[in-house]
């Protein structure tokens, strides 16, 4: 939550929901407690990542070139869908992850017109430091997940 009189606060214990003018219960606090706790998770990842030497964007799109081509290989197009951006904005992106040397590109040798792209060792070691942190980070906020994800169940 944000600082009040310049005094860090900590979310305390979730409320019962108010209920709205119309009688469906509006639990807004639930909501900002799970929006704030992704909100953390995130900024946690955005500083692992740019210790490694990555940006947050740069992260997620290791992490959806790897996890998405467990089936097929990912095209720049497939990872620009991933990530939610313009294809030329996967474009860049995978221009500046190449100079990094943590992914590599070929030609779809079936169609000459697709990108496809892959980890390299160095994008794989970073990954997988990346991974490791993140899975630890995400089992000490599980107790807390849970709880705010049990308040959203239908009665």
């Amino acid at each position: 939550m944000p600082p009040r009189n310049g005094k860090k606060r900590r979310p305390g214990p979730a409320r019962k929901a108010l209920s709205s003018h119309r009688g469906a219960a509006v639990d807004y606090e639930t909501l900002a407690r799970f929006r704030y706790g992704l909100r953390r998770f995130l900024a946690f990842s955005e500083i692992e990542a740019n210790r490694s030497g990555l940006t947050s964007q740069q992260y997620q799109a290791l992490m959806a070139i790897r996890g998405f081509s467990i089936r097929d290989p990912v095209s720049v197009g497939d990872l620009a869908g991933y990530m939610l951006i313009r294809h030329h904005t996967a474009v860049e992106l995978v221009d500046r992850m190449v100079r990094l040397k943590v992914i590599s590109r070929t030609v779809d040798p079936s169609d000459g017109r697709r990108v496809l792209l892959e980890l390299t060792r160095e994008g794989e070691r970073r990954l997988r430091r990346l991974y490791r942190i993140h899975v630890q980070e995400l089992r000490t906020m599980r107790p807390t997940l849970t709880k705010m994800l049990k308040l959203f169940r239908q009665p």
